[in-house]
This record gives structure tokens, C-alpha cells and sequence, in this order.
């Protein structure tokens, strides 16, 4: 019945609502992930890559805050000069302000380490 279909079409706009809410807020690790953009360190990574999509994931909301340079051309098939450039080899590949170059998926507690942020607790 139409009460029904209405029913249902508040309830989803209610779920929208309460997720968009939900999701506008500040990440738990926006702190870490803003401290180690402020470090200088460099996260090279590339759309397609299920290692860089991890290690995203391991920031959660709070990835947007990462000093992310995306290395793919859009059909994935080649490399953007900036990333040639720098000799990105490997995705993803972090870069820190003392020249350290480091491959792979990194623990957020190495990345603390290496960028001297702390962990939030």
C-alpha cells in the first residue's frame, strides 16, 4: 500500500541522513595523519593498487588528510611524470623528510615512529 512505500522511504531517508552525518565528522586519526603530512613525509600510491587502498583503510575517514600523490595516469596504464620524477618504483612507496624511502603497506605505528607523531590513544 502507499502507507507502506512511504514508510519505507522515510526510514531510508533517515538511515541517509544519520550516515552523511555520521561520516562529515573528523576521523580519529586526523591528528596522525595531519602530523605526518606536517613531517614532510610523501605517500605515493596509485588508484589501482590494493596495497595503497590498505593503507588508506588503516586511516580510516582520516586518509584524506595524507600527503597522497597519485602516481596512475586515469587508464592506469602508465605513470605520471611527478612519480617518474622521483623514482617511484613501487606501490605504495612513503618518502620522509630524511631521505628514507620505504615500500609497502606500513603499520600506523611505524609511520608514528618514522615521522616522530604520536599515536592517538
Amino acid at each position: 500500500s502507499t502507507a507502506v512505500i512511504i514508510g519505507f522511504v522515510i526510514v531510508a531517508v533517515i538511515i541517509l541522513v544519520w550516515w552523511v552525518a555520521a561520516s562529515a565528522g573528523p576521523g580519529p586519526l586526523d591528528a596522525l595523519a595531519q602530523c605526518i603530512k606536517d613531517s614532510g613525509a610523501i605517500f605515493y600510491g596509485t588508484f589501482w593498487c590494493p596495497n595503497c587502498r590498505e593503507q588508506k583503510a588503516l586511516f580510516g575517514r582520516s586518509d584524506k588528510l595524507l600527503p597522497y600523490i597519485e602516481c596512475s595516469t586515469a587508464d592506469g596504464r602508465g605513470q605520471l611524470p611527478i612519480c617518474q620524477e622521483a623514482g617511484i618504483e613501487a606501490y605504495p612507496t612513503w618518502q620522509f623528510a630524511d631521505g628514507r624511502r620505504l615500500a609497502g603497506t606500513l603499520p600506523l605505528e611505524q609511520l608514528a615512529a618514522l615521522t616522530q607523531c604520536p599515536l592517538p590513544s
